[in-house]
């Protein structure tokens, strides 16, 4: 089976730490907090997605913006949040690294968020309507709370069901799964 290890491969530590983290609803889960600035979850995102196919059927995959309180990590954590308000989030999310990385820098208005989002065939209504819903704040604080909960020291970090947390490293997709499954099956 691919990313298959014995337990007797992992150790706590050194591939993954247990941490108070946050209560999961839905498992078995992985987490990834990232951030759409970060150089470093930039260059893993190929990994973290091959793992997230690795994965499909056996764990939920499911990713959390974090801010850190820096503006420009705030506006990334809302381009996240209009990209999964309109629907879109699965056709935009490695043209926002992209644009971040390889084209113009880090977000530093909404009007650069809403430029953005039109050039991917948005509205300006619809990007109005899902960047100023009632709900974004509590969305927002949400995420910003997971990360608290979590621990969470830097990103990109992955914390699986709620209580592991594992830095991707120089992982491959396949070892990441191969923890991932091990971690998601600890009782």
């Amino acid at each position: 089976m691919i990313g298959s290890a014995s337990a007797a491969d992992y150790i706590k530590g050194k591939d993954y730490i247990e941490v108070t983290g946050i209560p999961e609803l839905q498992q078995p889960i992985v987490r990834e907090f990232f951030s759409y600035n970060c150089p470093h979850c930039y260059n893993e995102d190929s990994t973290m997605n091959k793992m997230a196919e690795l994965l499909q059927g056996d764990v939920t995959f499911t990713r959390t913006p974090v801010g850190a309180g820096r503006s420009s990590w705030i506006l990334a954590q809302e381009a996240f949040f209009v990209a999964k308000k309109i629907k879109i989030y699965k056709q935009v999310h490695s043209k926002i690294f992209h644009r971040i990385h390889e084209e113009g820098g880090p977000f530093t208005t909404s009007g650069q968020l809403k430029t953005f989002f039109m050039k991917q065939g948005v509205t300006a209504e619809q990007f109005d309507k899902a960047y100023n819903s009632s709900d974004k704040q509590a969305v927002l604080s949400n995420y910003e709370t997971k990360v608290q909960l979590a621990e969470i020291r830097g990103v990109p970090s992955l914390l699986i069901n709620g209580k592991y947390e594992v830095n991707p490293g120089n992982r491959s997709a396949q070892e990441l799964a191969g923890l991932v499954r091990y971690l998601s099956n600890i009782k």
